[in-house]
């Protein structure tokens, strides 16, 4: 019942925030090196597609962040839970140009949903909220 409310509450924020009429295509490759940088445990490659502020929700932490502090979580949550590997599981657009990916974080002791939120800024894809959340 949690997950198919936190899906329920994803997908509602891809429409809130796909209000707009721009549309913005990911450029090749953005998808892809957001996906790796999460592999490798690479938070400041994976800061290169935050948007000027966001939101993060991990485990013991959440809240709205800068792009700095974004990468300075996202830095300490891979050292605490480093990943063995992330696997995408589902991809989608809106109307608007927001884009999601809804994945899998594995580390050695857990297993994370992950969902990602991206939000055309200036014709370029931004990540405006990820979350990482135990089952």
């Amino acid at each position: 019942m949690k997950k198919t409310i936190r899906i329920l509450t994803f997908c509602l924020s891809v429409f809130l925030f796909s209000g707009s009429t721009i549309l913005a295509v990911a450029p090749p490759g953005v998808v892809e090196n957001i996906t790796a940088a999460i592999r490798t445990g690479n938070s400041a490659e994976l800061a290169k597609y935050f948007n000027s502020s966001l939101e993060i929700v991990l485990p013991g932490n959440d809240g709205a962040f800068s792009k700095a502090q974004g990468e300075m979580i996202m830095k300490n949550f891979f050292a605490k839970s480093a990943p063995v590997s992330f696997t995408v599981n589902q991809k989608g657009n809106s109307a608007g140009g927001a884009q999601f990916l809804i994945g899998t974080y594995k580390t050695k002791t857990e297993t994370l949903n992950v969902y990602i939120l991206l939000k055309p800024v200036n014709n370029q894809l931004l990540i405006q909220q990820m979350r990482f959340e135990a089952d």
